[in-house]
């Protein structure tokens, strides 16, 4: 049901869809308080659309910790005065933005919905003008009881509403730049907006909605290759002050069977390091008792990260050092969903 005497505020952090091109042919971006000028559509919603930018707009490959923080404090200090929230983002880390905020912005009762384009919004052929207006009416959208229909952090890209921390961007060049390969999209836009209703997180009930801050962003990705030395792997256990290693293997969680392999494993586990095994593969999910490296990784402490992405395994490490907890509830969090991030 479209709440028409709703509010929405719209968050532009930066990228394509916020560009437009200069008399030369260059992209800059546009002042979003101009935003019907590019997208008159908007004119037709009965709701109100109120606007923020960053003052400085940020390339995607440029977001960090501490503009995920920016977006949590815009976040929460207008989290009374709206219905919902669209940040429209760069699709390079949107994944991994859409991962942090889904932990960062605890207890959700609104939609947070990320959302940009391939081509700029000025471009005549852009993705950018149907994701921002789709992305607008689900923010919107209420149970026939009154309330948000989604309660949680999402991406809607090319007709798709997905769970942020269960995408990926699987292309750099085609208007279907996301998927979900491990959990199915909330919700698929056509003719009409087809919804998953069974599918969709929901708040604990008598909660509140809890704005999180601090991230921990001593966390690093390995990802193991044929032919990878002993030298490359140790490395990683000279980083100061490492806490967490995201280490990408094959299959289920299958690695390499090599002494020396199993050696710098067990010097990581030693430091305390925080090892958490995701998978390679765009979809499937870690099974380490399925093979015999995988067990023996089991045996020296590397925790499975069950079908996790890599980007919502990161951001997850991140926060859950950034709560100041000690290793081992870190350790018992890693094995539970906290907001539908992994099947457990």
């Amino acid at each position: 049901m479209l709440d028409h005497n709703a509010s929405v505020l719209l968050i532009y952090t930066g990228g394509t869809i916020g560009m437009v091109e200069d008399a030369e042919g260059a992209l800059m971006p546009f002042d979003f308080n101009a935003l019907q000028e590019f997208v008159p559509e908007l004119k037709r919603f009965q709701f109100t659309i109120d606007t923020i930018q960053f003052e400085n707009p940020v390339d995607s490959s440029d977001m960090n910790p501490d503009k995920w923080a920016k977006l949590v404090w815009i976040i929460e200090d207008n989290y009374a005065g709206y219905d919902g929230f669209v940040i429209l983002h760069g699709t390079d880390t949107m994944a991994y933005s859409a991962s942090a905020l889904s932990f960062m912005l605890e207890n959700l009762d609104k939609p947070v919905i990320l959302t940009g384009s391939q081509l700029p919004i000025g471009k005549i052929r852009t993705d950018g003008k149907e994701n921002l207006l789709t992305a607008l009416e689900i923010a919107v959208e209420k149970t026939p009881e009154g309330t948000p229909l989604v309660t949680e952090v999402c991406i809607f890209f090319q007709n798709l509403l997905m769970r942020g921390n269960r995408t990926t961007k699987i292309n750099a060049d085609n208007f279907k730049a996301f998927n979900s390969f491990n959990f199915p999209v909330l919700a698929e836009a056509g003719t009409q907006i087809r919804y998953r209703h069974d599918l969709m997180h929901r708040p604990l009930r008598g909660s509140t909605p809890k704005f999180h801050y601090a991230l921990d962003p001593k966390v690093a990705i390995v990802k193991i290759f044929p032919g990878m030395s002993a030298e490359v792997l140790k490395a990683n256990s000279t980083i100061p002050h490492l806490k967490a290693i995201v280490l990408e293997t094959y299959g289920a969680g299958d690695a390499p069977r090599e002494q020396w392999f199993l050696d710098i494993v067990e010097e990581w586990i030693k430091q305390g390091i925080v090892v958490l095994n995701v998978t390679q593969c765009a979809s499937g999910s870690v099974d380490m008792s399925r093979y015999q490296a995988g067990k023996r990784l089991q045996e020296l402490g590397v925790l499975s990260g069950y079908d996790i992405t890599t980007e919502a395994a990161v951001a997850k490490l991140m926060f859950l050092f950034g709560l100041g907890l000690t290793r081992g509830e870190i350790k018992i969090a890693l094995k539970m969903s906290i907001v539908g991030e992994i099947t457990v």
